[in-house]
């Protein structure tokens, strides 16, 4: 009897002062873009996604996200980056073919799941093939439950949405284009320091 008293006791005392079962992902599983507005912490989801988060982690390694440019960005949508190939503002940035291109690495079979696109979720872009993902991915700035089960879900923000709420936006409610866009200033993986 005492014991299921303390039980109790602690249950209330969890939900009074805001305990969470839910847990910050290791830090090899956690990417941290710098934004010009601060970091922007995202909990990588290898249990619903290995060969993409495994891809995402090595272009993080090699530098490849880094100034890669926010090339199209929806007001009460999403915002997505990670063309390496177009978006790379220092190095080959091309306006014109930004979001059209990937990375040296090869294009990923689709790992759909059932985690619903609410705000906060990070997705991987695709063109029409589900198996056609390969750098780019996006940040969800409001819910579109159009998206469910039709692109894979590679991870949600943990902290710094409020940066992510800064990002510049279109004013081409039609593509989503940015016209002189934001960037990843900085992407890295928590584990290496």
């Amino acid at each position: 009897m005492q014991l299921r008293k303390l039980a109790s006791l602690f249950v209330v005392l969890a939900a009074l002062f805001g305990a969470s079962p839910v847990l910050a992902a290791d830090p090899e599983n956690t990417m941290i873009i710098t934004l010009k507005d601060g970091d922007v912490t995202i909990a990588l989801r290898p249990d619903l996604a290995p060969k993409h988060v495994a891809q995402i982690k090595a272009l993080v390694r090699e530098g490849a996200y880094d100034n890669v440019a926010f090339h199209r960005v929806m007001d009460g949508f999403m915002a997505q980056t990670g063309d390496v190939q177009f978006g790379d503002m220092e190095d080959g940035y091309n306006s014109q073919r930004a979001g059209m291109g990937g990375s040296d690495k090869p294009d990923l079979p689709a790992e759909f799941s059932d985690v619903p696109y609410v705000r906060g979720v990070v997705g991987m872009a695709r063109s029409q093939d589900p198996d056609s993902a390969n750098s780019q991915f996006f940040i969800m700035l409001a819910p579109n439950s159009g998206l469910n089960g039709q692109y894979t879900v590679v991870g949600e923000v943990e902290s710094g949405m409020e940066f992510v709420d800064k990002i510049k936006k279109s004013d081409n409610a039609q593509t989503g284009a940015v016209i002189d866009p934001d960037r990843m200033i900085k992407v890295r993986i928590a584990a290496d320091g």
